[in-house]
């Protein structure tokens, strides 16, 4: 995994994180808009900690006007993040078709079930005759 991508799994991590982003996906917002949903849990101080994890995870940009920071969602991180899991997603699913192709093979191959057996029910196992192994060979029953 390269830097940035273990950086923004990091930062995703967090569900605190993961609903600054959500209130960002709306629109830009300055750090007090930002931190109200959270003010009856975490000081500012802490809301300020969290969006600093996600600047240095490039998911958030500050911009400074005058005395007021706005954050803006930056996309592009979370983009890299979603590559990298279709990656996997596509190989999964890959190997889950071949597995599927296996089983229905495997089906047609098998032999049809007997007459008794109910739809959905499993096949029932016959059980092998004991044999008498020598301990018990000439003894009475």
């Amino acid at each position: 995994m390269s830097d940035g991508l273990s950086q923004t799994f990091s930062a995703l991590a967090d569900p605190t994180r993961r609903a600054i982003l959500a209130q960002l996906a709306r629109g830009d917002a300055n750090v007090s808009d930002l931190a109200q949903p959270f003010i009856s849990d975490m000081s500012l101080p802490a809301v300020t900690k969290h969006l600093k994890v996600l600047e240095r995870a490039g998911l958030v940009r500050k911009t400074r006007a005058a005395q007021w920071r706005t954050c803006s969602l930056n996309p592009q991180p979370l983009k890299e993040a979603t590559d990298w899991i279709e990656e996997y997603r596509r190989m999964w699913e890959a190997s889950l078709d071949r597995l599927g192709d296996y089983l229905q093979e495997l089906q047609a191959s098998q032999p049809l079930a007997s007459e008794s057996q109910k739809p959905g029910q499993a096949p029932q196992l016959q059980a092998k005759p004991k044999r008498k192994g020598k301990r018990h060979a000439g003894k009475a029953q």
